[in-house]
């Protein structure tokens, strides 16, 4: 057994206590149409890969278990929360049997169950590389949220614990199934209109409930930039086909009380090899959500860019067309292939660490108010 880095001592407290609570929403106040769902182990589908979604916030409530009622090769198949009403509630609507039901002293018996396949890490970031090591070690394949995990080190446990274990090991990157973002990729990489000069990629929004663990950093391990501005750093990553080069960062706080411990608004500024250049920036305090490419010989951008729905795309030449999809049952259907046909995620563990290797760079470059190389 491989000696895996333990998580930081400091947040195991907060950590227990969240747990006892699991008062928790994951994502933003960005939501797609609601489905009627019907009973996930009622439907004669024993054939697809089962599900365990471990933590039952907003995001696995209103996204995930909504997007699995239209997966192709993956189902619900069990459910891990410390609250017993959730429990009983999600049992009741999905025809959970009891025997799939497990709570965060019972996790590590899912190693006994047969039916479920893949582990769903749902949970505020500071949990994200126990419980995937956790499920690893049970033998199960790992889905993880991002970010992966509060730092390197982590990200690079829970890729050694995936290996060692003979699991697959995949991030949340749900937009890099949607259309529009995969336009995007085509018209960066193939040079459409010409190679790409200048990128702007932005994502923030207002948070104003001050109760939430969001503002915890001992859960959250950051603000706005690991919660949404890995999308921006995604989007630039995945438009260009390159890996930065360097990085400069400024922080500005409106409300230091409420962000006392973790980010508010930062920008940034990425430099790339072919010398594209990108500027960012993500927020807790103000609205903002885009993608712009200016190229050789024309531009191309997306806006909303990473919406649950309703994302919408434009070049100069004008309207993208592209129907709006359910980009978490894409994401699962992707990775279930994985297995499947044992074939390697796009978004594995390798590319969420280098997304929190860059979020610890821009935080370096703030700390230092240099330019901090990535190479």
């Amino acid at each position: 057994m491989a000696d895996y880095p333990e998580l930081p001592r400091e947040s195991t407290s907060t950590r227990r206590q969240f747990l006892k609570t699991a008062a928790f929403g994951l994502g933003a106040a960005l939501t797609m149409p609601a489905c009627s769902p019907s009973p996930a182990l009622a439907r004669g589908d024993e054939e697809k890969l089962g599900v365990a979604l471990v933590g039952l916030g907003n995001y696995a409530t209103n996204q995930l278990a909504p997007a699995l009622e239209h997966t192709e090769k993956c189902r619900l198949a069990g459910i891990v929360t410390g609250t017993p009403a959730k429990a009983e509630a999600w049992s009741q609507k999905y025809s959970i049997p009891q025997t799939h039901i497990y709570n965060y002293e019972t996790f590590d018996h899912i190693a006994d169950n047969e039916d479920i396949d893949v582990v769903y890490v749902v949970l505020p970031n500071s949990m994200h590389a126990e419980y995937t090591i956790r499920a690893a070690q049970a033998g199960k394949h790992v889905i993880c949220e991002k970010p992966m995990a509060l730092n390197a080190r982590e990200c690079e446990s829970m890729i050694a614990a995936c290996e060692e274990a003979g699991v697959k090991l995949s991030i949340g990157y749900r937009v890099q199934f949607e259309p529009h973002n995969l336009e995007a990729m085509r018209l960066g990489r193939e040079k459409v209109f010409g190679a790409v000069k200048v990128i702007e990629a932005s994502f923030g929004f207002r948070l104003q409930n001050p109760n939430q663990w969001r503002l915890d950093k001992a859960l959250a391990g950051g603000g706005a930039l690991m919660d949404v501005g890995i999308y921006a750093i995604q989007a630039a990553r995945y438009v260009t086909g390159e890996e930065p080069i360097s990085v400069t960062a400024q922080e500005v706080k409106t409300d230091p009380m409420m962000f006392k411990t973790v980010d508010e608004t930062i920008t940034w500024q990425l430099e790339f090899p072919s010398g594209v250049v990108a500027n960012s920036t993500t927020s807790y305090a103000a609205y903002v959500e885009r993608f712009y490419a200016s190229c050789e010989q024309g531009w191309f951008e997306l806006g909303p860019a990473y919406s649950y729905s309703g994302i919408q795309g434009r070049t100069h030449q004008g309207p993208m067309d592209f129907p709006q999809v359910v980009q978490q049952a894409l994401q699962m259907d992707d990775f279930a292939d994985c297995i499947l046909n044992d074939r390697a995620s796009k978004v594995s563990g390798e590319e969420g660490l280098r997304d929190v290797k860059i979020i610890e760079a821009i935080y370096e470059a703030i700390a230092t108010g240099g330019k901090v190389s990535l190479v």
